[in-house]
């Protein structure tokens, strides 16, 4: 099974496509993208483009959008998406004072943190809470996202340099 899911992927989609999609879905985003490249045997450069590229994607979607789809969730008779756009929106609020101070570099700086949850999924939908407006929020999320792809591609190098060396050694 886990052969045909690989076959399916790398064969017929593509190492490439496989990164960029990859890139896009939320906690993973290029912090899983930029790794797969290397294990495809990707050009690092090419790597780190589509791994931008594709993480960057979903923030101007997520940025026009997450309102509107929280202000559905807050009306709709389901009680869980109440309670998720009631959580996000507390969240929101409490923080606001500290998120409005930092707004640019500060989302710029949460959003290259290279752990999961700290990626531009989650760094858009502050921008969107906070009211942050459009251009400067997709500037600091693109800004963050460089920032965390260079420190994932180095990563990746050196444990790279240091499974070759090792490898020399024995």
């Amino acid at each position: 099974m886990i052969e045909a899911i690989e076959e399916f992927f790398v064969e017929k989609v593509g190492p490439e496509l496989c990164v960029f999609f990859c890139s896009m879905i939320p906690i993973i985003e290029l912090r899983g993208g930029i790794p797969l490249g290397w294990a495809l045997g990707l050009p690092w450069w090419e790597t780190f483009m589509l791994a931008v590229a594709g993480n960057m994607l979903p923030v101007p979607l997520i940025l026009l959008f997450i309102r509107g789809i929280l202000s559905w969730m807050s009306g709709c008779r389901v009680k869980l998406f109440n309670r998720i756009a009631d959580w996000l929106d507390r969240k929101a609020e409490k923080n606001a004072p500290k998120i409005e101070k930092y707004a640019f570099w500060g989302i710029c700086l949460f959003v290259a943190i290279p752990l999961p949850v700290t990626g531009a999924w989650c760094g858009s939908l502050v921008c969107a809470t906070i009211g942050e407006k459009f251009w400067r929020a997709v500037l600091s999320a693109f800004l963050g996202l460089l920032i965390a792809a260079t420190v994932m591609t180095s990563v990746c190098a050196l444990v790279a340099a240091g499974v070759s060396w090792l490898g020399f050694l024995t």
